[in-house]
């Protein structure tokens, strides 16, 4: 059964204008031209009726659904969907068998297109796995979530993944001008006067999401009284009535996204730092301590000793924070980040670390020197311990001796660099290898 046929084509106005708009083919879609632009994989695939098993993974609004639609439209394979939120493994498994007899008794194909597949949990993915690898069915799956999380590593290898992009005001735009002057489908049997400032609010509010955009449109077009002379007129307040900012949810992988784009502001220097943290703890509910602790993490691995400061501003913000909360330590975070973001930057601790582990994975076991092992004991002497020279009896505190063991004796783990305090340290170094400090 194909389940994206029309229930009601006597009352075409009885479904919703985003349903009635629907592109029926591809040169009534929106945007995603890297996808099915002229003489792309994707668009070659679904005009020669070789579409093979893929992924959509875009965000809600972008033409997931909609492209699975076109295909249903243009090939000659049976065409089945079903939503991962209520299909079980019965559901599969029947779909699997219908399959089984189209193949074996006509010949022919059948397309299994799955809506949000990343609410498939595994078991249910397995099921489907063994049809896919036969080419008993082919697989389309949509989904809105990180599909290297949620889509089983097998299916995701034997299907191509295709990545839409967000669409824009601009495609927003597109869709309703398409809508007010459809006669047919849209609303152009109406007398609609819209403003183009109303358009463009309702637009920016659907955030790139076409289907949200022309619902509004649509809720704005029945609700408005008409004029004296039958015509109906969206203004700028009817435009704001009929569409409400909407609520933003971020999955998992969208907050490991935002935490990553933190970081790396943070690491080059960006006030972007702050945009991303207010954006994550006040429009997508992150907690603020996912980021002061990244931050922490930042002030050693980004910045270090070319300035160590920033690592008291962020542990001082993290106090903070635990003793007046949100919103009023929202000024010791962003003080914190700032100073952050406007340190000199130093990667040397984190190299030194990685030099250190280096050194310990290729040497084994590692034995201290015996003028470095204790000698708070009586016995030490016979063992040959002993012979340390106390740094604080010499000229400036320091004296020069063997710290690390023979087969290292001649390593130097940490290298500062000239940036901010560790170029003074640099040069402090020199001076002492000099014999002048």
């Amino acid at each position: 059964m194909d389940l994206f046929s029309y229930a009601n084509e006597e009352k075409p106005q009885s479904r919703l204008l985003a349903d009635r708009m629907r592109p029926q083919s591809l040169e009534e879609y929106i945007g995603q031209g890297h996808l099915v632009g002229p003489g792309k994989l994707l668009r070659r695939a679904i005009e020669g009726d070789r579409v093979s098993s893929i992924l959509l993974y875009g965000p809600p609004g972008s033409g997931k659904t909609t492209l699975a639609h076109i295909i249903s439209l243009g090939t000659q394979a049976e065409f089945v969907k079903l939503n991962a939120v209520d299909a079980t493994v019965k559901d599969v498994r029947e779909v699997i068998e219908r399959a089984k007899t189209n193949k074996s008794m006509y010949g022919s194909k059948t397309i299994l297109f799955l809506d949000e597949v990343h609410r498939f949990n595994t078991a249910r993915q397995d099921a489907l796995l063994p049809a896919v690898e036969q080419g008993i069915i082919v697989f389309i799956g949509a989904t809105t979530e990180n599909p290297f999380h949620h889509v089983n590593g097998a299916l995701l290898s034997r299907a191509t993944l295709f990545q839409l992009e967000p669409l824009t005001q601009a495609h927003s735009l597109e869709a309703m001008r398409r809508a007010l002057a459809d006669r047919e489908r849209g609303l152009g049997f109406m007398d609609i006067r819209a403003d183009e400032e109303a358009l463009a609010h309702l637009a920016a509010m659907a955030g790139g999401d076409i289907r949200r955009a022309l619902n509004a449109l649509e809720l704005a077009a029945v609700t408005t009284p008409s004029e004296p002379d039958g015509s109906v007129r969206i203004t700028m307040e009817v435009a704001e009535e009929s569409i409400r900012k909407p609520t933003v949810q971020a999955d998992p992988s969208t907050q490991y996204d935002v935490l990553s784009a933190f970081h790396k502001s943070v690491r080059g220097s960006s006030d972007a730092a702050l945009l991303w943290f207010l954006y994550a703890v006040e429009k997508l509910g992150m907690d603020p301590m996912v980021f002061l602790r990244r931050l922490i993490v930042a002030c050693s691995e980004d910045i270090g000793l070319a300035n160590p400061q920033a690592m008291v501003q962020s542990v001082t913000a993290m106090d903070a924070y635990h003793k007046i909360g949100w919103p009023e330590a929202k000024y010791n975070i962003a003080q914190a980040i700032l100073f952050a973001v406007e340190s000199p930057k130093s990667n040397a601790a984190a190299q030194a670390i990685g030099r250190v582990t280096e050194a310990i994975e290729r040497s084994g076991t590692l034995q201290v020197p015996l003028h470095l092992r204790d000698t708070h004991y009586r016995g030490s002497e016979q063992l040959g311990h002993g012979g340390y020279k106390y740094p604080h009896d010499y000229p400036g505190h320091y004296v020069d001796q063997q710290y690390a063991p023979d087969s290292l004796r001649s390593a130097s783990f940490y290298q500062p660099s000239a940036q901010g305090t560790e170029g003074k340290l640099r040069h402090n170094r020199r001076l002492r290898d000099k014999g002048e400090r």
